[in-house]
């Protein structure tokens, strides 16, 4: 009789733990739904404002009446459908470069012992911790001397360039999770060392390609700093730039920029609506074979 009522105290202090641990993990995550959702409720509200509107009342003042003509505006802006198409060019050529230069120097760091190779491995994580508008002046100056100035493909070698290393380290530790056995198969099956790369390292490693593509393709999209300083007309600028055509020298239209940031904005979240089960199931399978 004693031993069932300890079990039955045992029982019941578990799970009152459990009751109070998942009380606190759903307000921590109210919490952090409140500190990133707000934002941008603020953002999308504040983008349904008349100009006025934003002057006369409170930053949080919700908008006496949904105001579209900023959202028409927007789209209606040939120079936005200009940025956005520059952005996706930039975007989709940054990307595919990055994950097959990071993919082929992952594999010989992973799979491969050669005397550099410890050395290598040491630089490409050391590049990690350059902050990258120390730069700035170099890469204009590369810029210039190359004849890539004001272009879209001065915007792409250096996207390329800062988001190797931390794409390289991520997958050198994602390869170094597939079981050799894999290759020692393929070989004998007759792959040479090309074939084993494309045909059995590259299909294992796409949640960990698609998890860096998405966490690459969030910052190259945002990128604003380098895109201003390396472009100056409209005809090569990126999305982030679009902001500046609603910013005056005296005055500012905050609706319209808001307007235009909710836009700016919607095709990453689109993408990581469609894509977050690959990001979960590539950090999941990073963090297993880690």
């Amino acid at each position: 009789m004693k031993e069932k009522q300890d079990i039955e105290k045992l029982y019941a202090a578990n799970k009152r733990k459990k009751t109070v641990s998942w009380i606190i993990v759903m307000i921590l995550a109210i919490l952090w739904l409140m500190v990133t959702f707000i934002p941008f409720l603020f953002m999308v509200l504040t983008g349904f404002k008349q100009k006025l509107e934003t002057i006369m009342y409170g930053a949080f003042h919700l908008p006496e009446k949904l105001f579209l003509d900023n959202y028409i505006g927007v789209l209606t802006d040939i120079n936005f459908w200009i940025y956005f198409k520059n952005s996706v060019v930039v975007l989709v050529l940054s990307l595919i470069i990055l994950l097959f230069i990071s993919a082929c120097a992952a594999y010989p760091l992973s799979r491969f012992r050669f005397k550099l190779r410890q050395p290598i491995y040491l630089l490409i994580v050391a590049a990690m911790s350059v902050p990258i508008h120390v730069t700035m002046i170099p890469v204009f100056q590369m810029t210039i001397k190359m004849g890539l100035y004001d272009t879209i493909w001065a915007l792409i070698p250096t996207a390329v360039a800062f988001s190797t290393p931390i794409s390289v380290f991520i997958l050198t530790g994602f390869m170094e999770g597939i079981p050799r056995e894999l290759e020692e198969a393929a070989d004998i099956d007759g792959c040479g060392r090309y074939m084993r790369f494309f045909k059995v390292i590259l299909p294992l490693c796409t949640p960990g390609l698609s998890t860096l593509a998405i966490y690459n393709g969030v910052n190259i999209w945002n990128e604003f700093i380098f895109a201003f300083t390396l472009t100056q007309s409209n005809e090569n600028r990126t999305l982030p730039l679009a902001l500046w055509n609603y910013q005056g020298q005296y005055a500012s239209n905050t609706a319209m920029i808001m307007a235009c940031l909710t836009l700016s904005v919607l095709p990453m979240i689109i993408l990581f609506i469609f894509m977050q089960d690959k990001l979960v199931k590539g950090m999941m399978a990073g963090a297993v074979k880690g």
